[in-house]
């Protein structure tokens, strides 16, 4: 399935401020796996695809959980957290994406996780970095995706914990797994 037909059947399932976002991170996720080497059509294809769930139905998304055999924690999250995985499930059963990289692009682009790919570093940073996205430090956080990827993770998964724990909000087990991957390295 090719861009155009990819962002219509997406275009549908959002309003239209979360379709122009979509833009951008297929926009920023493709730049980015051009400067770092990875598959562009991959890019495209998983940040095009990591919303698709984000306007679903709370109830709906917790049966696919149970229904499906996807991670028991997640029943106990809202739509921040069920809509990446929920996502992935419907890449692969509406979309017919077969490539786990993509897939797990789309899983885990929010919470980050331990051993993330190059692809799922790549759509974690540019839904946190596109140009649409206005906060404290986005352009730090831009500076650090053009110089290095590695960096730009360790800055993003910092910067979204820091957020989660200034607001007073609980953390998913995998972007605390995250973030310890990415820091167990410096100590």
């Amino acid at each position: 399935m090719g861009r155009n037909e990819l962002l219509e059947r997406v275009k549908s399932r959002m309003p239209e401020k979360r379709f122009i976002h979509t833009i951008g991170v297929m926009e920023t996720a493709i730049q980015l796996a051009e400067k770092y080497g990875a598959d562009t059509k991959a890019a495209e294809t998983a940040a095009i695809l990591h919303d698709v769930a984000k306007y679903a139905d709370e109830e709906w998304m917790k049966t696919i959980v149970r229904e499906n055999g996807l991670d028991a924690r997640l029943l106990d999250w809202g739509p921040e957290i069920l809509h990446g995985p929920v996502g992935a499930w419907i890449a692969e059963n509406e979309f017919h994406i077969t490539d786990e990289d993509i897939l797990n692009a789309i899983r885990y682009h929010t919470t980050g996780r331990a051993n993330m790919s190059k692809l799922e570093k790549i759509v974690y940073i540019a839904d946190m970095i596109e140009p649409n996205r206005k906060f404290d430090g986005i352009e730090v956080l831009r500076e650090k995706a053009r110089q290095d990827l590695d960096e730009a993770m360790r800055a993003c998964i910092r910067h979204s914990l820091a957020f989660l724990v200034e607001c007073k909000l609980p953390i998913f087990p995998d972007s605390i797994e995250c973030y310890n991957d990415y820091y167990k390295s410096l100590v």
